[in-house]
């Protein structure tokens, strides 16, 4: 990467990450492409920069004349607290597992490749709703060429396993590796997406996609001793992250799954008021604890984001009840803001 890059390229690429609509990627990466230096050190990003554009233009313009309409949408707009991507070797039950968590008729079937499409259903934890995207089985033979951009709206993955699948750890490597050639890591560290990254930073890559991953050992009611088959797993290379075990069959651990996303994704309520008037305590915005004013702002209305000139804010993040604050103040838990454009 670079060095000498201008803030205004490094606002466009902090845009981008955030970004959760096509559009907008779109918008973003045209501005990111505007306000690059132009020099030799940058060729090889500007290259990649036009081909992301190329890409998502003309996925966002559907078909060529004369061609068939569109099928099923390939990248899910995210809602609820945030967007959890399902990943998983073929057949390891990923559809089943989120038919029993969410309550959703997904197809599922005993053979592999049922799901083509990401399938959207929503998991109710406390008093906010995660939203798991169901994703095609990933395999080298199957190669699924949306994959990056279907991710890209995502805030975390899990990672569904079957550990009574002799060809289990074969499977599960040849998945990340067919990632890691994408851009696309997944993470033991559900804090370390909390931290932005550094453009400056010799190994950055804007178009890295970092998920920090809960790993779900399905079919449990497979396994002798789940714990013992898990920490076998592990030791013979099988990838060291968080992991919980399910059964669809009996129930076991399925009611671990939203606590864990809860805890791990720092989900934060946020309310706002309109100046004059009293709070809405009914409704909050969830996002993560350590996101900003200007993230509230951008859930409320991308034009209240563009408009901002301040915001008060109420709550433990203040330092003292309606202290005026800029866009970029980190907000959490409990706290309340009333924005001014």
């Amino acid at each position: 990467m670079p060095a000498n890059l201008s803030p205004e390229y490094k606002t466009a690429e902090a845009a981008f990450r955030a970004a959760r609509e096509p559009g907008e990627r779109l918008e973003c990466l045209r501005e990111m492409l505007r306000a690059i230096p132009k020099h030799k050190g940058t060729e090889h990003l500007q290259g990649d920069i036009k081909a992301r554009i190329k890409q998502l233009a003309e996925e966002l313009a559907g078909p060529k004349k004369g061609g068939a309409r569109s099928g099923p949408a390939l990248v899910i707009r995210p809602e609820g607290a945030a967007q959890v991507s399902v990943l998983g070797p073929p057949n390891t039950g990923k559809s089943t597992l989120i038919a029993a968590l969410t309550g959703a008729h997904a197809e599922t079937g005993p053979y592999p490749f049922t799901t083509q499409y990401p399938q959207p259903a929503m998991l109710p934890c406390q008093d906010i709703h995660f939203q798991l995207v169901d994703l095609p089985p990933i395999t080298r033979d199957h190669p699924v060429p949306w994959i990056v951009n279907a991710l890209q709206p995502a805030g975390a993955a899990i990672l569904v396993v079957d550990l009574s699948d002799p060809a289990c750890l074969e499977r599960t490597a040849e998945l990340q590796a067919v990632l890691a050639e994408k851009r696309v890591s997944l993470l033991a560290d559900w804090d370390a997406t909390l931290v932005p990254p550094d453009p400056e930073a010799d190994d950055h890559d804007p178009f890295a996609i970092r998920l920090p991953t809960l790993m779900v050992a399905a079919k449990s009611d497979l396994l002798g001793d789940p714990a013992e088959e898990i920490a076998v797993f592990k030791e013979l290379g099988g990838p060291a992250l968080p992991t919980t075990a399910t059964s669809v069959e009996t129930g076991a651990g399925l009611d671990s799954i939203g606590p864990f996303l809860f805890e791990g994704l720092a989900i934060a309520h946020v309310y706002t008021k309109t100046p004059g008037r009293p709070p809405d305590m009914g409704t909050p915005f969830t996002v993560r604890t350590g996101d900003t004013v200007h993230d509230v702002a951008r859930l409320i209305h991308k034009d209240f984001a563009r408009s901002f000139k301040f915001a008060k804010l109420w709550g433990r993040s203040g330092q003292f009840s309606g202290q005026q604050v800029g866009r970029d103040h980190p907000v959490g838990d409990g706290d309340i803001i009333e924005i001014h454009l």
